[in-house]
């Protein structure tokens, strides 16, 4: 009776947490949002602190100022460079719009795709199916837009944080009151930080590599706004799988746009394909090695839940909060067989023990 209740309490609690997280998220997304840059911050003036002329190392202080600095000037740069972007690449949506429709139109089957009333095309591609540009587009620059809009209330909580991070480990003493126990949860927010600082890390590099040749591409190829798409699959890239699916079909689908003939459309489609097999099957995970052993499974309905609930920023974060779960529920023995039903291989054994 006790683990029946149990059971229904652990359901209710969930379903209550999911149903916050949905209903809140004009609250809980720039709150989240501002916690995962004041956690990057932190993460570069660690590696600015790393960094050592000899015997002198450089302050702390002076590291937090100068990566605040950074992450400041990076996001002028990029909200400047989208913001001139968006109204060209608006200008031309309308007329890549056209050009594909032209070319479904003469399609060899173009007659299944066309309504014999209307003399239109279906829905299932256009308006507003997989090649509605102009709703595509829509959707993207809203999205920008939203995190825009949220910019001030966003910096206002990093501020907050950086203000109150000091007293981070004190709290957690007073929380935990035990020797033990706080050590086991500092081994824990340990674990989290080191996995958590290594994703970033090599996924950073590998979305960079990525979309600094996907650039230099279609640079070549003479393919419209190559820097936009180039940084458009730079952070597609933090997707799983799906950001690679659609960072490769979206500039594969420009180019058919924008030229005549199908030479282009191929090319692009299979080069940067190349990209993204190459960096994100073979050598991402030689640099990830056996630390990341979740489910691809679990990986992809976790994707489709954090989208369902905060849209395309809950795509971006949905690795880090499973990463979090799983080393939290692999560190306990009575949450482990979760863990171990998550994992690809039934494998915990890299969590701490000590």
């Amino acid at each position: 009776m006790t683990k029946t209740l149990n059971i229904t309490a652990i359901a209710v609690l969930v379903i209550a947490i999911f149903y916050v997280l949905i209903v809140g998220e004009a609250l809980l997304l720039p709150l989240v949002v501002a916690v995962a840059l004041w956690y990057l911050i932190n993460l570069l003036a660690s590696g600015f602190r790393e960094a050592k002329f000899g015997t002198y190392q450089i302050p702390r202080p002076i590291c937090l100022i100068a990566s605040i600095l950074t992450f400041v000037a990076l996001g002028w740069a990029v909200v400047n460079f989208i913001g001139s972007s968006i109204s060209d690449v608006r200008d031309v949506i309308p007329t890549y719009q056209a050009n594909i429709e032209t070319r479904i139109r003469n399609l060899p089957f173009s007659e299944y795709l066309i309504d014999q009333e209307t003399g239109d095309l279906t829905g299932f591609l256009l308006e507003p199916g997989w090649l509605d540009l102009p709703a595509i587009f829509t959707s993207l620059a809203s999205t920008f837009t939203s995190v825009v809009t949220s910019g001030g209330v966003i910096f206002i909580y990093i501020i907050f944080l950086l203000l109150e991070q000091g007293s981070f480990d004190k709290k957690i003493s007073s929380l935990v009151n035990n020797p033990e126990r706080e050590k086991r949860v500092r081994n824990i927010i340990k674990k989290i930080q080191y996995d958590i600082r290594k994703y970033i890390s090599i996924k950073m590099f590998t979305s960079t590599l990525t979309g600094v040749l996907s650039y230099a591409f279609l640079r070549i190829l003479d393919v419209d706004f190559a820097a936009v798409w180039g940084l458009l699959i730079f952070l597609l890239n933090f997707i799983p799988t799906v950001g690679s699916i659609i960072a490769t079909i979206f500039p594969a689908v420009i180019a058919l746009a924008q030229f005549e003939g199908y030479t282009q459309f191929v090319l692009v489609l299979a080069v940067i394909a190349t990209f993204q097999v190459v960096i994100g099957n073979f050598l991402e995970p030689r640099m990830m090695g056996t630390s990341f052993n979740l489910s691809p499974l679990l990986i992809l309905l976790n994707l489709a839940l954090w989208g369902y609930i905060w849209g395309l920023v809950g795509m971006f974060l949905c690795v880090p909060f499973l990463i979090i779960v799983f080393i939290v529920l692999a560190h306990f023995p009575q949450t482990r067989p979760i863990a171990v039903m998550l994992s690809a291989d039934g494998n915990v054994s890299f969590i701490d023990e000590n």
